[in-house]
């Protein structure tokens, strides 16, 4: 699918930058393995830059202790993520917090990154919170994975051993998926097997997906 020049929040340039992104445990990172391994795609991900900027010894792992303290560290002294998360998710104040402490630094990481792969045709930039925090102006087309609530909910219990309260506040704590199919270019629905994920996929990349 070519990106439309005249999309107010779509970044024109010669290179095609698809922005993946869906709710929390629809199969974002599923879709991104298929785009990397079956297809040799640059895959550039907020996860993976989040993870980075809070490892021991980070000024914003630093910062996120010097807040919260021994509830939040291990007996290694490093980040206990998970008690992070018990708190944010419990508190929209924290979470938001926590958030301009680190989107602002994924950015920067996305677009460092973008130059560093400035020669290749085609970049995956997955992120959860694309719409949420604006990354899709760095994108030339945005695809979501989308998932009933009910599969999303099933999913994300069965990965994260969360209780259904903890799961549902991680849920809402996103964009409704209602919300982000209307502002997406191309939605893979992530109902089916991995077979059939792949070849909406393959359909996608070759533009002959059904736009949303």
């Amino acid at each position: 699918m070519a990106p439309d020049p005249g999309h107010p929040r779509r970044h024109w340039c010669a290179q095609r930058r698809i922005g993946l992104t869906g709710g929390i445990a629809t199969g974002k990172s599923t879709v991104a393995a298929i785009l990397s391994g079956s297809h040799g795609l640059p895959v550039l991900d907020a996860d993976v830059y989040a993870r980075q900027l809070l490892a021991p010894g980070t000024a914003a792992s630093q910062a996120v202790l010097d807040r919260y303290g021994q509830q939040v560290q291990t007996p290694g002294d490093a980040l206990d993520r998970r008690a992070l998360g018990r708190i944010i998710f419990a508190h929209p104040t924290e979470r938001r917090w926590l958030e301009a402490l680190t989107h602002p630094l994924a950015k920067e990481a996305f677009t460092r990154d973008l130059v560093r792969h400035h020669q290749a045709a085609t970049v995956v930039l997955v992120a959860p919170l694309l719409f949420e925090v604006g990354l899709e102006a760095l994108c030339s087309e945005v695809w979501l994975v989308d998932l009933d609530e009910a599969s999303q909910l099933e999913r994300l219990l069965a990965r994260d051993r969360l209780s259904s309260h903890e799961a549902r506040q991680r849920i809402q704590a996103q964009w409704p998926l209602e919300r982000k199919r209307r502002l997406a270019d191309v939605i893979l629905k992530n109902h089916g097997d991995l077979v059939e994920l792949a070849q909406q996929v393959d359909m996608a990349l070759a533009g002959q997906a059904r736009e949303a």
